[in-house]
């Protein structure tokens, strides 16, 4: 199932959020706006706030504040990819230069700063201090995360439970607040709320596995970004963990060099990975943390929205981009 099939139970939030985020993108400052639309304008798969909307909308909400809570969420996420971009020196994303490349690092990390900013000030109009814990607190613990993969970049000896930190932090932390948030709307019960946490958690899990197994294996115009990135940076991934686990000697040590030089031949690495089952078993984990993801929202009543959340699974696992 193609995304714009998978979201047509939202279709019409969809289009709400699209208005909301284009309406609150706008400013005074003519390179705000511009850089704004550049990114709006780059599509993107925004599955996080569609997670606001989906969980909203199975546990039975009814109101209007999960298109505000679900572009806060879209402006969150969007931040931390203008600072990523910046970051990592990565010159495409979405199939095209990123706002960097364009517009140079201080512009984009300032305007990055800015969605932030907008995002907390919208948090403040839905009135619920719950809600905003949620979204405030995560975005302390994606900052964490993106200091913590910083310090495991160059370093060959990660382990498999530093980098799941890592992607715990980093990723998956807003898809879980993104489903929480939708249950705080809904005004579930706690353990429906924390179900809703689960869910986004296993599933944010699983679309960042999936990634990094991309990384080796996509094809770079599905993808719309440069594929081996995270080679040339020295990211210690989970397929290059695992060829370190039970690879040769031989290929342990390709690997150790790859990640301290971050200029590892990308050819010998893959044939590394896949002598190994690397990826196989990356897309494994992957498909554990779904499971987990389709437990937690077992207790969901049913709807056509909680069928595209269990379809979105699926998705995060199967997709090519």
């Amino acid at each position: 199932m193609s995304l714009p099939d998978l979201m047509s139970p939202i279709a019409d939030d969809m289009r709400e959020l699209d208005a909301v985020i284009r309406g609150r993108l706008n400013s005074e400052v003519v390179l705000i706006r511009t850089i704004g639309e550049y990114i709006v304008s780059a599509g993107g798969k925004r599955m996080r706030p569609a997670m606001v909307l989906l969980v909203a909308k199975a546990l039975g909400y009814e109101g209007k504040f999960h298109h505000l809570l679900a572009a806060v969420v879209e402006f969150i996420h969007t931040a931390t990819l203008l600072h990523d971009d910046v970051v990592d020196e990565s010159d495409m994303r979405r199939g095209r230069s990123t706002a960097n490349a364009v517009f140079g690092n201080a512009a984009s990390v300032l305007v990055g700063d800015y969605l932030y900013s907008r995002s907390f000030e919208m948090m403040v109009e839905c009135g619920s201090m719950r809600a905003m814990s949620v979204l405030s607190g995560a975005t302390t613990i994606i900052a964490e995360g993106e200091v913590l993969q910083l310090l495991n970049v160059h370093d060959p000896d990660v382990s498999r439970e530093r980098y799941l930190q890592v992607v715990r932090y980093k990723t998956a932390k807003l898809f879980e607040a993104a489903a929480q948030v939708g249950a705080i709307l809904a005004g579930a019960s706690d353990e429906l709320e924390q179900a809703a946490a689960a869910y986004g958690r296993h599933i944010g899990t699983a679309f960042q596995l999936i990634d990094d197994v991309l990384d080796y294996s996509g094809d770079v115009e599905a993808l719309g970004k440069n594929v081996g990135d995270d080679l040339r940076e020295g990211k210690p991934t989970l397929p290059l963990i695992r060829v370190m686990e039970v690879g040769t000697p031989d290929e342990q040590q390709l690997i150790k060099q790859a990640i301290e030089k971050g200029d590892g031949d990308f050819e010998a690495v893959a044939r590394a990975i896949h002598n190994t089952d690397a990826l196989a078993y990356t897309r494994g984990a992957a498909d554990a943390e779904v499971q987990l993801a389709l437990d937690a929202i077992a207790a969901f009543p049913e709807s056509d929205f909680k069928q595209t959340l269990i379809t979105f699974c699926a998705f995060a696992v199967k997709r090519d981009r």
